[in-house]
């Protein structure tokens, strides 16, 4: 029982120990379906700190026979599955973390020779008689093992993808570390000792000549997640029931760190006569994905919890510095596209073509799939679109703008709060100034045509209201849509505010539009003082104006 090879339970035990555990163990359930079959191959690609590290850990627990686990895992849903006791602790375990090597290296080429070194040190350890066998290489040393004991191996790989990620331009080292996996995994002598292959990186398998490098393997990404949706990251009902347990509100909870929007596949009977086939037996078809899953970030719901603090908690995390990079690449449109979803929009985006690393960028929609990947952008499988998904995530962007390239968008954001404060003091003339200072700051970014980009252009002059409303444009009330309307997010702690913009009119012919259309009727769930505020762009003159009343709901 060594550190790589049939590992014992200490990983697993120290997650169940902990203050906060959700049990995920029915995930194994899946796996047991899967073991020693075609589909034996599972490739698990999360952001960082979503969970693949402790599912790792809880397969170890489970599979190797270097522990017996049974007492750990009988509270927990896997208990429960019939199955439970067949696969329990039978298999031998193989698990390494290629990021450990990659780190240790002190030269690119020495990352795969140290790295099976050890493996293959330990294998030898374990099972003395290799010595003798002098094999060749880890995987080589795996099937001498099951053809003498016919006991089939586990391989578990945490950071497959950290090579990719890390020498993206090392061309020689990718193919060398892909020919390497495959010995695990793709050659004639794998199919009979592997009883399990499971991988977990970042991104999802390298693309070579536009298909996966490991093609036996089913991924379950960001994007596509598959049957092992809620197996990494906390649902709803987990965050609620957490938010129970503490005495929380959810609401706070939900808009720091909701926001991975994920659906199930649905299969559908067709209704229509003369979908039956031929022997009588119903004929099913894969319909799209419909069943909508609220993914929260894990690591950062329990840091919440534990420090009784909502803030961002993943500023620090290492891929901080590649978010500035990859949003001040200059493709056509990207600026332009991280505006839009920082009021709050979604972007169309196309994921499909994306290659799987860091470096081969042909377009904007390249650079999103990425983010998407990392966990810097939300994605609606259903309508192909990405946006960020909640507070904690927009900070770090805030952050990535401010330490970045783009000075013009982050002396924006600093005015934001600026402009708060004169809507607060109903300075006029104050809230004119600055959206129009904040105009000249955008012009680079948004033409300036028509409403719409001047609606988009007032939603970032008011960016940082985000903390404490909800903010909704085109909002239907009374008899037409408000164009953007604020709607406190806590009772009593800001005033409810109506914004209405006009183009080449007058800000009271803005205020006007609000009482005449009745648009209050928006706000009939809030009580107390409402803001409204007018505000016109005369393009000729290039100048705004504001009108700023209040009244009580």
């Amino acid at each position: 029982m060594g550190t790589y090879v049939n590992p014992q339970n200490e990983s697993f035990r120290s997650d169940i120990r902990s203050e906060i555990y959700v049990d995920k163990t029915g995930m194994l359930s899946l796996l047991n379906k899967s073991m020693g079959t075609a589909k034996r191959y599972f490739a698990v690609s999360r952001a960082r700190r979503f969970g693949k590290s402790m599912a790792a850990g809880m397969i170890d627990a489970y599979y190797s026979r270097g522990c017996d686990s049974k007492e750990l895992f009988s509270p927990y849903e896997i208990a429960r599955d019939p199955d439970f006791e067949k696969y329990l602790n039978k298999y031998n375990v193989l698990h390494f973390d290629v990021a450990t090597y990659f780190n240790m290296a002190k030269k690119p080429g020495d990352i795969i020779p140290m790295m099976d070194s050890a493996l293959l040190r330990e294998m030898i350890e374990e099972f003395p008689y290799l010595k003798e066998l002098e094999p060749v290489s880890t995987a080589s040393a795996i099937d001498y093992v099951y053809k003498r004991e016919k006991i089939r191996f586990v391989v578990i790989i945490d950071e497959y993808d950290c090579i990719v990620r890390d020498a993206p331009d090392n061309e020689a080292l990718i193919r060398d570390y892909l020919k390497y996996l495959r010995g695990f995994f793709k050659t004639e002598e794998s199919k009979n000792f592997l009883a399990l292959g499971y991988i977990t990186g970042i991104l999802p398998i390298k693309k070579v000549n536009g298909e996966s490098a490991l093609n036996n393997f089913s991924e379950y990404t960001m994007t596509d997640p598959g049957e092992l949706m809620t197996y990494f990251g906390f649902t709803q009902e987990e965050v609620n029931a957490l938010c129970d347990r503490y005495d929380v509100d959810i609401e706070p909870v939900r808009d720091w760190y909701d926001g991975y929007y994920m659906y199930a596949p649905v299969f559908e009977k067709k209704e229509e006569q003369g979908e039956e086939n031929a022997d009588g037996s119903i004929r099913y078809i894969k319909g799209r994905p419909k069943q909508l899953k609220h993914i929260y970030n894990p690591n950062s719901v329990v840091d919440s919890f534990m420090r009784n603090d909502l803030k961002s908690y993943w500023k620090n995390t290492g891929s901080f510095a590649s978010l500035r990079n990859f949003v001040e690449l200059n493709y056509d449109g990207l600026k332009d596209d991280v505006v839009k979803m920082l009021t709050g929009e979604r972007i169309s985006v196309n994921v499909l073509n994306f290659q799987n690393d860091v470096t081969q960028f042909r377009s904007k929609d390249d650079v999103f799939a990425c983010l998407i990947h990392m966990g810097y952008l939300g994605y609606d499988a259903y309508n192909a679109e990405a946006f960020i998904p909640n507070r904690e995530v927009a900070e770090v962007f805030e952050s990535a703008i401010a330490t970045g390239d783009w000075s013009d968008l982050a002396d924006a954001l600093q005015r934001s709060n600026e402009l708060l404060r004169a809507v607060k003091n109903g300075d006029e003339a104050r809230v004119a100034k600055v959206i129009s200072e904040s105009h000249q700051d955008y012009a680079s970014i948004i033409n300036y045509n028509d409403e719409n980009a001047l609606a988009v252009a007032i939603m970032m002059s008011f960016y940082t209201a985000r903390a404490d409303y909800h903010v909704k444009r085109e909002l239907p009330a009374g008899r037409g849509f408000a164009d953007i309307v604020f709607i406190p997010k806590y009772t009593g702690k800001v005033p409810a505010m109506i914004v209405e913009l006009k183009w080449n009119r007058s800000a009271k012919a803005a205020i006007k539009q609000i009482k005449d259309k009745n648009y209050t009727g928006a706000l009939s769930g809030c009580k107390g003082e409402i803001v409204l505020v007018g505000i016109n762009y005369n393009k000729k003159t290039g100048k705004y104006t504001c009108r700023i009343e209040k009244a009580i709901l």
